[in-house]
């Protein structure tokens, strides 16, 4: 898994020579707030906005069907997902949300979507955690994917690149997260979750 942030608008964490090297922290997210200038996409390619009932401590937001919307929010005690739409909060409130795609063309092409949706003020009132992107297929992803997935990832406030799950291909379950990376996902995702959330 790799999880970077933006380096143009991301100061380098501070080291901490007291925390246990086992304990990780996410490094706060910089790019929070959408951004002015930004032009939205057209209509065809952004997602809808829809109001959603009950509460989540995290909404996961497919950018495509078979983005693995379901699967991350099995994985996150709290996270529910939203069916490839902004959540509207009935209350008014700011959700907190987890944008998700695959690794191939169409699903980086509807997350760069989505995200230059969100930076140019077009979504409901979210509060946008980063960008999961979870392999499409076994193997090595082709570096012109994963270089264009390091590009979009610039304009999410996080980036977590996760590897493909032989498992779930068979039904296998997500209530463990199948090995390290997912591990170390999940624990940056229920960290930012629970982390106090100012309405605005």
């Amino acid at each position: 898994m790799q999880l970077s942030l933006n380096p143009w608008i991301t100061s380098p964490a501070e080291s901490n020579d007291h925390e246990a090297p086992e304990v990780h922290v996410p490094p706060a997210a910089v790019i929070s707030t959408p951004l002015r200038g930004m032009v939205e996409p057209d209509a065809a390619d952004r997602l809808a906005n829809r109001v959603v009932s009950g509460s989540a401590l995290l909404w996961i937001v497919g950018s495509h069907g078979g983005a693995g919307e379901s699967r991350t929010a099995d994985l996150i005690d709290g996270a529910r997902p939203t069916g490839h739409c902004w959540p509207v909060m009935q209350d008014g409130s700011k959700p907190r949300v987890l944008l998700v795609c695959r690794a191939d063309m169409r699903g980086l092409t509807s997350a760069q979507n989505a995200l230059t949706q969100w930076a140019s003020g077009a979504t409901p009132k979210v509060e946008l955690i980063g960008l999961a992107v979870l392999a499409d297929a076994p193997g090595k992803t082709p570096k012109t994917l994963r270089d264009f997935a390091s590009i979009i990832g610039g304009g999410a406030p996080r980036l977590w690149i996760l590897p493909w799950v032989e498992t779930w291909r068979h039904g296998g379950s997500t209530t463990t997260p199948p090995g390290r990376e997912y591990q170390r996902f999940v624990t940056d995702v229920a960290a930012l979750a629970t982390e106090p959330n100012p309405q605005h």
